[in-house]
């Protein structure tokens, strides 16, 4: 067995002579079985393969055939190579060849970086390299494996076979490694590649639309993977952009009248990214008042600049519409600059607005916030449809600090923060509100909260009244009848003991008596 000479001649860097030994042994192998009668060629072929001699022999060429794909890594070599691999191939080697397969693995997958980086990359070949290369039981999981994969990646990613290629890979064979951000040399960091995978592949999931209007959706594939892209926003929550296809699958496998049953818990989680919010406003594009306040609501969230850049667009676009020009432009300007600084190109559209009149005449605001405050509410209601709402009255108001005291009921009462909801509120306005759970010690977190003119629950809490003030001896405060006056009340009215007066008072809690009663407001 020459396994020796062949090894010292690929040493030598003497490749034709060890080919040529290597073949002979090959050839030498086969003949003992060429000449076997009554069976099958793929019986002989099971017999050659089982056969250790002939194993040998394969082994000692394949790592031949090993080092002129070395020889020939290069883009402008690629032919050769293929040549080569298809070589190793056609050995039919056992799957416990893996110190040969991962060797490969890695010369596959330069090959394929080599070949895109240049510009030089051939799609065709890279298909056919890929066909290769599936022939392959590579070590699974290792890093040659996800090295494979890197570089098929960033080859195919944009191309129709990315779904065939992923789904022979196999995501389940990602490394712990591959879920970490990678540092360039230039010290850039970027997305890990198993992040960069979910992504690529879902974004071929999406629907989408041929030249001829015909729209490609695999529903079943789709549905297949949303799970296990559900699992990655959960596992990986420091990952930003599966969460967003997530949603983008969910609206697109969701139908009319279920839509918002299958996206709303998602969005309920990641409600504070402003791409949920977009989405969202997808969801209702029949209905423009909810896809404004969708608007509105995503340009109250943080980000980035450069991520708003094609929301504003769409915010100025609807602007116009309403002829609110002062806003149009407010919106206009923040993406032009946005664009600018990162040397993205002005969209036509956004071109053709500036050399319009109503650009010119319409006056640049400081900024939108207002106008996104005033209807994000109905944004936030969107979200918070299956909270029951309730009704409450307002009974106190901190203006400074942006709190209210409200009364749902004699068992149901606290304060909240307003400042989300509101710009002022005053006491005995009435309000319905989508509480978050309970309270603790008082104070209560709120989903959605809006002014509503409701008579009938304001007559349970507020009421008229007359009569003659009178203040206790030495005391500041007063009462009409069991209704308390408050001194600072007493002061702002310039109030006396003994006086008539007419005015409304609202019930409250004496929290010191642990008692129900009335206060003059």
């Amino acid at each position: 067995m020459p396994a020796k000479e062949i090894k010292e001649l690929r040493q030598a860097g003497k490749l034709g002579e060890a080919l040529s030994m290597a073949l002979a042994e090959l050839e030498s192998s086969k003949s003992g079985w060429n000449f076997v009668e009554g069976i099958s060629e793929e019986e002989k072929q099971k017999v050659y393969n089982s056969d250790l001699s002939c194993l040998w022999a394969k082994r000692n060429i394949s790592w031949v055939y090993y080092d002129y794909l070395k020889q020939n890594n290069t883009p402008e070599n690629i032919d050769e190579f293929i040549a080569w691999l298809g070589k190793i191939k056609e050995l039919q080697l056992p799957e416990d060849e893996k110190m040969l397969y991962d060797h490969l693995s890695w010369l596959i997958g330069a090959l394929v970086f080599k070949t895109f980086n240049s510009g030089a990359a051939n799609y065709e070949k890279m298909i056919l390299l890929l066909e290769i290369a599936q022939s392959f039981a590579y070590t699974k999981p290792s890093e040659g494996y996800s090295f494979l994969f890197k570089a098929f990646h960033k080859a195919l990613k944009d191309t129709d076979r990315y779904i065939q290629f992923a789904d022979w890979w196999n995501f389940a064979n990602f490394r712990n490694e591959d879920y970490q951000k990678e540092n360039l040399p230039n010290g850039k960091e970027i997305m890990s590649i198993a992040e960069q995978a979910y992504i690529a592949y879902a974004k071929h999931l999406l629907p989408k639309q041929t030249q001829y209007g015909e729209i490609i959706f695999n529903k079943e594939k789709a549905e297949a993977f949303l799970p296990v892209l559900t699992q990655i926003v959960e596992d990986y929550p420091q990952f930003q952009y599966p969460a967003y296809f997530t949603a983008k699958l969910l609206l697109a496998l969701g139908d009319k009248d279920n839509m918002l049953e299958s996206l709303l818990p998602f969005a309920k989680k990641k409600r504070n990214d402003f791409w949920v919010w977009q989405i969202l406003s997808e969801s209702f594009s029949n209905d423009d008042e909810k896809v404004f306040a969708c608007y509105c609501k995503a340009l109250l969230c943080k980000s980035p600049e450069e991520m708003f850049v094609g929301l504003r667009q769409k915010m100025a676009r609807v602007l116009i519409s309403k002829q609110l020009f002062n806003e149009a432009r407010t919106e206009i300007e923040l993406l032009v600059k946005a664009r600018n600084e990162h040397e993205f190109k002005i969209p036509n559209e956004v071109v053709n607005w500036q050399t319009q009149d109503w650009y010119k005449e319409a006056a640049c605001l400081k900024s939108n916030i207002d106008l996104y405050k005033q209807y994000s509410p109905i944004a936030e209601a969107i979200l918070f449809g299956d909270v029951k709402e309730e009704t409450v009255i307002v009974e106190f108001v901190n203006s400074d600090k942006k709190i209210l005291n409200f009364i749902a009921s004699e068992d149901k009462f606290g304060f909240f923060k307003y400042e989300r909801f509101f710009r002022d509120v005053n006491i005995g306005d009435t309000l319905k509100v989508r509480f978050q759970g309970g309270s603790n010690e008082g104070i209560h977190q709120v989903y959605t909260a809006f002014k509503v003119n409701d008579d009938e629950f304001k007559g349970r809490f507020m009421r008229s009244v007359s009569g003659v003030i009178k203040m206790p001896a030495g005391k500041t405060f007063g009462f009409i009848e069991d209704i308390y006056v408050h001194p600072a009340l007493m002061t702002k009215l310039k109030l006396k003991d003994g006086e008539e007066f007419n005015g409304k008072a609202i019930k409250s809690y004496n929290q010191e008596k642990k008692q129900w009663g009335w206060k003059l407001i």
